[in-house]
């Protein structure tokens, strides 16, 4: 299912939320990405999306995208998202790339800004390096995926358009309010 040209996607996958509700499990048994629960087998190179990395994943990364290096999720609980990327940190060389404010469309945390499951931040990622179609295939298996592009669909053209992470850093203020 995998185009030779789509970046890979890996999922270090911590087992602390509701299989039911998992993306992850989801776009892995759709061939879509790898799921990792041991450390050691997930990419040693590669950009970890971290929410509180403060460093925007964006055009400036394409070269090391195009060198092969992977994008990362972490599936954890957001109410343990500060210990679980402390402890990933620790124990990868993975570097910490956040993304620019969009909109969630999943049932647990629609219309919050930032709330994303793995498959809407790894659609945000792929579209960030303009990857529209890996994108699409990315949510393709859910049923918000049409809502997901109809309430971001302005941002995300834009960020898409971007030609810096500096530039892409003031883009996201143009669709949504600056935090004090």
């Amino acid at each position: 299912m995998n185009d030779v040209d789509d970046i890979p996607l890996h999922v270090i996958h911590l087992d602390q939320d509701d299989p039911k509700k998992c993306t992850s499990r989801k776009m892995h048994r759709h061939g879509l990405i790898e799921l990792h629960s041991n450390l050691r087998k997930s990419p040693r190179r590669g950009f970890l999306l971290d929410p509180l990395a403060g460093l925007l994943l964006g055009p400036d990364d394409k070269a090391k995208i195009e060198r092969g290096a992977a994008i990362v999720g972490l599936d954890c609980s957001w109410k343990q998202i500060d210990e679980s990327v402390n402890y990933l940190s620790r124990k990868t060389k993975l570097e910490g790339r956040t993304l620019p404010v969009v909109l969630a469309a999943n049932p647990v945390s629609w219309g919050k800004p930032g709330r994303l499951s793995n498959a809407e931040a790894f659609a945000v990622s792929l579209i960030l390096l303009n990857r529209w179609e890996q994108a699409k295939q990315v949510l393709k298996p859910f049923k918000f995926c049409d809502e997901f592009f109809r309430l971001n669909n302005e941002p995300l053209q834009a960020y898409s358009q971007a030609v810096s992470n500096t530039e892409l850093a003031e883009l996201q203020w143009e669709f949504f309010d600056k935090p004090n």
